[in-house]
């Protein structure tokens, strides 16, 4: 049937201001599953980009007063901050993601209240063990290790123990969908204090070392996990009445242990360059390397912000038996991740020398690596939150498989190539084994649970 003129005028007349409006306020009206992810994707996403680009300005001013050698001393340091710090909760705080929406689901208020009320003072205890054995590592083994690092490893493990309370409470706003609460104050507040005080310091004169970079970040996290601690404590006395609490901390840890070996091995993938390149280059060259891999970070803020909003929701629907609506929000979620991340590769990739050269003279020298990096981070976007998904649907144990294989193949191809090569080499071993991990996800997701994870997958489940 052939349209009327004033069909065809009415599809090919660009939308109004006010035809515009209505529809992001029906948008936003709507609370369907799909569309209210999509906001909390898209709301997460805009704060890890602000928080990108504070983290970017803290970064270059840092990279450009310190120097490359007290530079790369501090995002050595800082690496192994956020590799304990990360593992310290043994996995306990990421499940809050599980629990919650479980607890929530099933109505059983005296678990949930037990579990919120423990969760934080967990893993603040196990980040206080696991910094304080760190500091005693480095200690005892001063001899063995340069001693530019000794004072730095120091201060920076007393950053440790919020860390691993920092992780807690953004798990817990996160399964609440209290997005704000769970990002800002970390990835928006912390840089702004961070630039702040890294300003005063060099309007006063004085230098920016290793040690007081270190002392202002520690001090900023201090400050931003107590205040968030607060705003959390409150908002939750609002949702979850008081009552009885029930304590199933051995089922709580059993259950979270296959979390931290896929934790563990994850944090440890995206570390162990870092890590390993320093035993064969020096400071300057570790900070070259790092600020290419900074530049690059905000492609993974595609996939955080779509695994943030998409997390609980996969276990919702697998505790719900929907299947087939758990296949399609899957694929979905995909390719929220990939496009995005496509498009935001390649705009760095075109800025990547300007951008290098702000962290100062000789930085430039890392815009190779950025190439290399890119493809890795673009085969992990193809299957989206696929590691998500497994771990929310209780198959975690394959995660810890996909990641260990990975990181074996980083290690190995970092200490076979990092000699050599140099950075170059760090950066072939880490996409390497991100498109080992890629692969590896979705053959997993595909045998466990017949869902086709990746960009251009079926939304029907085998």
């Amino acid at each position: 049937m052939a349209m009327s003129g004033t069909a065809r005028s009415s599809l090919t007349r660009p939308l109004s201001l006010a035809g515009l409006r209505a529809r992001v306020k029906a948008w936003l009206a709507n609370n369907s599953d799909a569309s209210l992810a999509q906001r909390v994707a898209g709301n997460a996403f805009l704060i890890r980009a602000t928080s990108a680009a504070l983290a970017f300005v803290a970064q270059v001013m840092l990279a450009r007063w310190m120097g490359q050698y007290e530079y790369g001393i501090y995002v050595y340091v800082w690496t192994w901050v956020l590799v304990l710090g990360n593992l310290a909760p043994l996995g306990v705080a990421y499940s809050a993601q599980r629990f919650i929406p479980q607890y929530v689901v099933s109505k059983d208020r005296d678990g949930l209240r037990g579990f919120l009320r423990i969760l934080g003072w967990l893993c603040f205890g196990l980040g206080t063990i696991a910094g304080a054995l760190g500091a005693l590592s480095v200690v005892a083994i001063e001899g063995a290790i340069p001693a530019h690092y000794v004072v730095p490893f120091l201060i920076g493990m007393l950053c440790v123990p919020v860390f691993a309370l920092s992780s807690a409470q953004d798990a817990t706003s996160r399964a609440h969908n209290w997005i704000n609460l769970a990002l800002v104050p970390v990835y928006i507040v912390q840089p702004i204090v961070i630039i702040v005080a890294v300003l005063v310091v060099h309007w006063t004169g004085k230098t920016i070392s290793a040690y007081s970079a270190l002392a202002i970040a520690v001090s900023a996290f201090w400050i931003v996990v107590a205040a968030q601690l607060v705003l959390l404590r409150l908002r939750l006395a609002k949702t979850v009445e008081r009552g009885a609490r029930r304590y199933e901390v051995k089922a709580w840890i059993k259950t979270s242990l296959p979390n931290f070996l896929v934790d563990g091995f994850f944090f440890l993938l995206t570390s162990v360059d870092v890590l390993l390149l320093q035993f064969f280059v020096g400071p300057d060259q570790v900070a070259v390397y790092y600020a290419a891999s900074k530049i690059l970070a905000l492609v993974m803020f595609v996939y955080f912000a779509v695994s943030s909003a998409c997390a609980h929701r996969f276990s919702q629907y697998h505790t719900a038996g929907d299947k087939e609506r758990l296949a399609s929000f899957a694929v979905e979620s995909a390719r929220w991740t990939f496009w995005p991340s496509l498009g935001l590769a390649i705009a760095l990739l075109a800025l990547g020398v300007p951008f290098l050269r702000l962290f100062g003279a000789g930085f430039e020298a890392g815009y190779p690596v950025m190439f290399i990096l890119a493809a890795g981070l673009l085969a992990r976007a193809s299957v989206g939150p696929a590691e998500r998904l497994l771990s929310m649907v209780g198959q975690q144990r394959y995660s810890a498989i996909i990641y260990g294989s990975a990181l074996a193949v980083s290690i190995l191809i970092c200490l076979a190539l990092a000699p050599r090569l140099g950075a170059s080499g760090a950066a072939i071993a880490t996409a390497a084994a991100i498109g080992t991990e890629s692969a590896l996800l979705f053959y997993f997701v595909k045998r466990q649970l017949g869902i086709h994870i990746f960009v251009f997958g079926s939304r029907k489940p085998d």
